[in-house]
């Protein structure tokens, strides 16, 4: 089988980037060479290749799903927002320049350019190229400068799917709708409907499924059931569940059944905020710390919640210098620092890192010149025009980190001797700092951390041995790849793919004009 396909969504985080994961696992465990692809990601969230290039989270994800190495050429551009106006620009993986939205217009063609022939070098090394969309396409008022929707299917002739989230309500007019406010071109190419998230009776559903085929002239290809405790990364900050913790351990060892969450021998819960700043990024660095049994995981804004916390993460940040000043306008720097002296346990990684240090220096980000940190770890930060962008390895807590990555312009400096090493970053007390993104999906130092973390909080929880992260994303996989046998048209998926998009699919008015 050769060829490729694109997944719209009604909407953003309607399941574009699950749906192209499950795809890919699907294919890739009938023996096909597949490989994801997405035009232009906005998003904070992003991974590092092994040559050194940045790219969205969810491609890194699916290149996992189709047993490959993450490359630039499956995100070709990346859109990461510094505030509502305003995004650092990365072309195939490094920095290219800024961009508003008056000036976007304007890298249009050199970013089209790179986007087409990234697809090609996939198509030429691949059998199939599974593309996700961006957002919606029938957010028209941006199609002129469309590049990762229905001008790359325009380009390619891809045969487009549109997925809804059934789960948030209004699915079914969202999917029509969407169809309706396409061009004649444009609706040629959507071939059909994806129905995402569905919990329910089915009965109660067909009726308004069928109707929607009898509208549009277009198949639903299936209906996906929600599958509840996948460990994939996604891209949208709309994903980022305000808490979550695994349904016993079951969750977080396939095949083990068992009732009790709690840790080992019924241990009390070991309670994880992590702070929801304005402009974070990175925010799968917690999941992982999530899926401990017996560990709760909440992203929290009020200081109550912070000062409760047996744990604080700070997380990364695209504005490290504005979201420092959120936290003391909201009141949670106070508490922060009031741990810190109580000796109870505070995580900044990366931004968040950054803001624990004296004084941060930054004519680069903000160009805010130097401000005071918090004072919790005694460095200074100075912001460089060189961006590190780099996979990391090293040990801490007598055990291998192997996941790590990092992306920052912030370069630390350590005032004097005196602190512990952690990764590449320091611990004073119960205070630990890294610019290490991902390591936590390092097993054993995960759960020595955290047993650590633990103890100085006072708890009798303690990790559960034999929770192995690589092993719970490969099962969720797994899952999603079933879901795809079980609940869609496989066969007609299967045609789409090699034949392109359905033939002489009806025009539904009014259309948007060519």
């Amino acid at each position: 089988m050769k060829g490729a396909l694109l997944v719209a969504g009604t909407t953003s985080d309607a399941g574009k980037s699950v749906l192209t994961a499950a795809l890919c696992r699907w294919l890739a465990r009938r023996g096909v060479s597949v490989a994801p692809f997405k035009a232009q990601n906005m998003s904070n969230n992003s991974a590092v290749t092994r040559d050194g290039g940045e790219i969205g989270r969810a491609q890194a994800m699916q290149a996992r799903a189709c047993g490959i190495e993450p490359t630039v050429a499956m995100n070709p551009v990346l859109l990461k927002p510094g505030s509502d106006r305003r995004s650092h620009v990365l072309l195939r993986g490094h920095p290219y320049g800024e961009a508003t939205a008056a000036n976007f217009v304007e890298l249009r063609t050199a970013l089209r350019e790179q986007v087409l022939a990234s697809f090609d070098e996939l198509r030429a090394q691949f059998d199939v190229v599974i593309c996700e969309g961006a957002g919606s396409p029938a957010e028209i008022n941006l199609r002129a400068g469309d590049l990762a929707n229905m001008w790359l299917a325009d380009q390619r002739e891809l045969p487009t799917v549109v997925v809804g989230d059934i789960d948030r309500g209004g699915m079914l007019a969202a999917a029509f709708g969407t169809l309706a406010l396409l061009s004649p071109r444009d609706q040629s190419l959507i071939s059909g409907f994806v129905v995402n998230k569905f919990r329910g009776d089915a009965g109660l559903l067909q009726p308004g499924l069928d109707l929607l085929t009898r509208l549009t002239g277009r198949p639903v290809l299936g209906v996906f059931p929600w599958l509840p405790n996948l460990l994939v990364d996604t891209e949208d900050s709309l994903s980022v569940r305000d808490s979550f913790r695994p349904s016993g351990t079951a969750a977080a060892r396939p095949g083990k059944d068992t009732a009790d969450s709690t840790g080992i021998g019924g241990g009390e819960e070991l309670s994880v905020v992590a702070v929801r700043l304005p402009r974070m990024s990175n925010t799968t660095d917690v999941e992982a710390i999530g899926y401990e049994p017996g560990v709760h995981v909440r992203w929290v804004t009020a200081p109550a919640e912070l000062a409760a916390a047996d744990l604080v993460v700070v997380p990364g940040s695209r504005a490290t210098v504005a979201d420092l000043s959120w936290l003391r306008e909201r009141g949670l720097a106070e508490v922060l620092v009031d741990r810190a002296a109580q000796g109870r346990p505070v995580l900044g990684i990366c931004g968040g890192y950054q803001m624990l240090a004296r004084t941060i220096t930054d004519e680069v980000e903000s160009g805010a010149g130097t401000v005071p940190g918090l004072g919790l770890l005694p460095t200074t930060v100075r912001f460089e025009r060189r961006k590190i962008v780099r996979q990391a390895r090293g040990t801490s807590h007598g055990h291998v980190v192997d996941t790590a990555y990092e992306i920052h312009h912030g370069q630390v400096s350590l005032d004097h001797a005196g602190p512990i090493d952690f990764l590449d970053g320091f611990q004073v007390g119960a205070v630990w700092g890294t610019t290490w993104h991902g390591a936590w999906d390092s097993d054993n130092f995960r759960q020595a951390f955290l047993n650590e973390v633990a103890v100085l909080a006072g708890r009798s929880w303690r990790a559960t041995p034999g929770v192995r992260v690589a092993e719970l994303r490969q099962a969720s996989f797994d899952r999603l790849a079933d879901g795809v046998a079980e609940h869609l048209d496989t066969d007609l998926i299967d045609q789409l793919i090699a034949g392109g998009p359905t033939r002489g699919l009806p025009f539904v008015p009014p259309g948007a004009p060519e």
